[in-house]
């Protein structure tokens, strides 16, 4: 096809739409770079966004049955709320009315919460000598507390070097000592042992003992 030309010369802009802007770029009738752009896929599919044609609703601010989409969106939309899809692998999909940005406020908030509840404790070790002083003594039980208050068990022991092997019931008392003095923050979970030349005592936070 000839390419029209202007009087006196040069090219004139083809007829229709398409082509490149001046300045780069493309016009409505070229290529969209936006329709390309990956969107998040939602948690749920909620309201206009589930496409079958009937659902069963469930929750207590509803009659339990199977409705058409319509009108349950209707209904949702009755009580100011979302229809929202909960189990899309059954059918007829499981969707309760609700609000959606509360029912993922309270997801998240649980989710949150199981993690803390699930975080591993670790076992913190403090150790004494039959001779330790009330200064070392007070320093000791300070971190033994920060480490129960954080969730950690303590692993408090006496070292018995040499001839203090003689020395166990000065052991006993000072551990024996060491639980009254973590008595808020830690449980004692068993009596004072000897294991070879060291005298054990664990502590758990207080409330997880079992």
């Amino acid at each position: 096809m000839a390419v029209p030309q202007k009087p006196g010369g040069g090219f004139s802009r083809p007829p229709g739409g398409g082509g490149f802007r001046p300045g780069g770029g493309f016009n409505k009738g070229g290529f969209n770079r936006n329709k390309f752009i990956p969107r998040k896929e939602a948690e749920h599919r909620i309201n206009q966004f589930i496409r079958v044609p009937q659902v069963r609703l469930v929750g207590d601010n509803v009659e339990v049955g199977i409705y058409s989409t319509q009108d349950a969106l209707r209904m949702a939309q009755d009580q100011q709320l979302d229809l929202v899809e909960i189990s899309p692998q059954v059918d007829p999909p499981v969707c309760k009315i609700i609000d959606y940005n509360k029912f993922l406020y309270d997801k998240k908030k649980k989710e949150k919460e199981m993690k803390a509840k699930s975080k591993v404790s670790e076992v913190k070790e403090i150790r004494f000598t039959p001779n330790t002083d009330d200064h070392d003594f007070d320093f000791k039980a300070k971190h033994a507390e920060s480490f129960l208050k954080e969730g950690n068990k303590v692993k408090a022991y006496v070292q018995f070097k040499g001839r203090a092997i003689q020395f166990q019931e000065r052991g006993q008392l000072l551990l024996l000592k060491f639980a009254e003095r973590l008595a808020e923050v830690g449980v004692l979970e068993s009596m004072p042992k000897m294991e070879g030349r060291r005298m054990l005592a664990m502590f758990a936070p207080k409330g997880k003992k079992k």
